[in-house]
């Protein structure tokens, strides 16, 4: 890795590459970055920044090849409501619609229909990405 992190994730997109994400560096302090892994090659490649920097946030490979991040904790310490897909074609990650509820600590499951269901954290609330 480029960067030592903790409380990140790390995803296998269609392509074989492994996309880490997020977490906290050693100081500790939120972290924004991203890099790929190439598991035929052991190389670790800087990716584009997500817009927010984002620890125990959630990850998902949908059907369409990108990856969805969802909550986490904010560099002001707070759970987060925002949510970014992250495009391994561009490497370029977009703001998507905002959760209903800010999260941390959640889970995050792709479904057979393609939706994800988020859900958990402090509240006994779920909620549906299409």
């Amino acid at each position: 890795m480029n960067f030592g992190r903790y409380q990140h994730t790390a995803s296998v997109l269609a392509n074989g590459k492994v996309l880490v994400a997020g977490g906290y560096n050693a100081v500790p302090a939120p972290m924004n970055s991203a890099e790929l892994y190439d598991p035929s090659t052991g190389v670790w490649t800087i990716t584009g920044n997500m817009s927010f920097a984002r620890p125990y946030h959630t990850a998902s490979l949908l059907n369409n090849g990108k990856v969805l991040v969802a909550g986490g904790i904010g560099v002001t310490g707070f759970r987060m409501n925002s949510a970014e897909l992250y495009d391994p074609f561009t490497g370029v990650w977009t703001i998507t619609a905002n959760m209903s509820f800010a999260r941390a600590y959640h889970t995050e499951s792709l479904l057979n229909n393609g939706a994800v269901l988020v859900a958990g954290d402090s509240t006994n609330t779920a909620e549906l990405y299409v």
